[in-house]
């Protein structure tokens, strides 16, 4: 069996993404935080992808592939430590990557980085400008990110090289952000607004990195579950109460509630409460044959739960 080296292994998607290979690949994590309870067959390691050792671990391990997974998604965390670990430290591996012989690569961006506008087209293809830092700062180093590997992409032609865009992702164990928006006990939106969104279920998306992992895939790709609904419709799929605020209050209040640890988005994420951003999965498709099992009742169920 080949080696893969899965960074972020720790968190909800790392987990499934390790039980999904497990008897498939030989498995190596990195995490700053321990997996306690990793299943038999999985090798964890918890560093800093900004570290020296970690560089020794790819060089120790010699994987035949790399998933990237390693990013600080939450918005309550110092924006500093937030770019250093998503900016810097793929930098890092992208370096240890050229440097040892990896023969794959697969980084797990988000649709986000698209923007949410309320010019978007209905379904956005890869080639789309990506506006979501004009709009949503706080993604800015995402959106750096994806020009880091792009470069290497073109830098070092015999690494199989991707980066899967992939819609909202619900489920048991990932703490996606708009999962812990769904989490809230009582949801805020915009009057006036209701855009369509897209969500896949965790488990598609564990199924989608596999494949990419298994196909020898360049380039960028979106990755999409079994359709879109509009929010509102969302909401009351999952069962929770929703609130409907005026957009000239809406601002102030989403920033005096972050201001007080009483919601976790920054007001600049009240655009994505208002404007689609949907995107076309064809290409993925095409490439890899991926179909999600999980329908929008699944993922919503899964929710409820």
């Amino acid at each position: 069996m080949k080696k893969v080296l899965i960074t972020g292994i720790s968190g909800g998607q790392g987990r499934l993404l390790a039980k999904r290979l497990l008897g498939r690949w030989h498995i190596t994590g990195v995490d700053r935080v321990p997996w306690e309870g990793a299943p038999e067959g999985v090798a964890v390691e918890t560093l800093d992808l900004r570290k020296k050792r970690f560089r020794g671990i790819i060089q120790t391990e010699r994987p035949d592939a790399v998933v990237h997974l390693a990013f600080v998604r939450h918005f309550r965390s110092d924006p500093r430590v937030r770019h250093e670990v998503n900016v810097e430290g793929t930098q890092h591996l992208l370096e240890a990557c050229a440097q040892f012989g990896v023969g794959k690569l697969v980084v797990l961006s988000s649709s986000y980085v698209y923007g949410a506008a309320p010019d978007n087209p209905r379904y956005m293809h890869e080639d789309h400008p990506l506006n979501g830092s004009r709009t949503f700062p706080e993604i800015r180093d995402l959106t750096e990110v994806e020009g880091l590997v792009n470069t290497f992409l073109w830098r070092y032609p015999d690494i199989s090289t991707s980066i899967l865009r992939p819609v909202n992702t619900l489920g048991y164990y990932v703490h996606s952000a708009i999962g812990r928006y769904f989490k809230l006990d009582l949801l805020p939106t915009v009057a006036g607004f209701d855009p369509m969104m897209q969500f896949i279920h965790e488990e598609d998306l564990s199924e989608a990195i596999a494949l990419a992992l298994e196909n020898d895939l360049r380039g960028v790709f979106n990755v999409v579950g079994p359709g879109a609904v509009p929010l509102k419709q969302a909401i009351r799929a999952v069962g929770k109460p929703r609130i409907s605020v005026p957009e000239p209050f809406a601002h102030l209040l989403f920033q005096q509630l972050f201001r007080l640890n009483m919601y976790e988005f920054p007001p600049s994420a009240l655009e994505y409460l208002k404007y689609p951003c949907t995107i076309s999965g064809e290409r993925f498709q095409q490439a890899t044959g991926f179909e999600p099992l999980f329908s929008l009742q699944d993922i919503f169920a899964s929710v409820a739960r």
